[in-house]
């Protein structure tokens, strides 16, 4: 890393560099990217890949940007928080979102939190700055489908 030599020896170990990477082996030998290792999500005993949500999240019309962080979860393991910005003239309602993303994903990947913002944080090279959206967590302006009295179960959405 450039000017950052702890991170730099941090990475490598034993003659090997380490990205962080989650990569996945097929039967014919080869890989495929899964998530950031800091960007997977342990739900209820779930392993959640925050880029298979995000991209159900980008699949939706009104979505221009979208990024999931792990935030806590009062009970163990952690809870799913979304972060998306529209596109320009577009709306969204909260519930109706849910609900098009329960029918797209499995009940553990549906985010518990909704935060829409008119921008994500992004780096110069238009990546989403996570590490913020983890920093800030859930704030006053994020939208909680628990507190909005609707439960996602293996078999609904009540």
């Amino acid at each position: 890393y450039h000017g950052m030599p702890e991170a730099t020896a941090a990475a490598w170990r034993h003659g090997w560099f380490h990205t962080g990477d989650a990569v996945q082996r097929d039967r014919t030998g080869d890989f495929f990217f899964i998530d950031r290792l800091k960007d997977a999500i342990r739900r209820r005993g779930e392993n959640i890949s925050s880029v298979e949500v995000e991209s159900e999240l980008l699949d939706h019309p009104a979505v221009a940007l979208a990024a999931v962080v792990a935030v806590p979860s009062e009970f163990a393991e952690d809870e799913i928080l979304a972060a998306i910005s529209l596109r320009p003239g577009a709306e969204l309602d909260p519930a109706e979102f849910l609900a098009v993303l329960r029918s797209r994903m499995a009940h553990f990947m549906v985010p518990r939190y909704l935060r829409i913002l008119p921008d994500l944080p992004v780096t110069p090279t238009g990546k989403v700055r996570k590490e913020e959206l983890r920093a800030e967590g859930v704030t006053p302006d994020t939208w909680d489908r628990a507190s909005a009295g609707i439960e996602v179960t293996r078999d609904r959405i009540d």
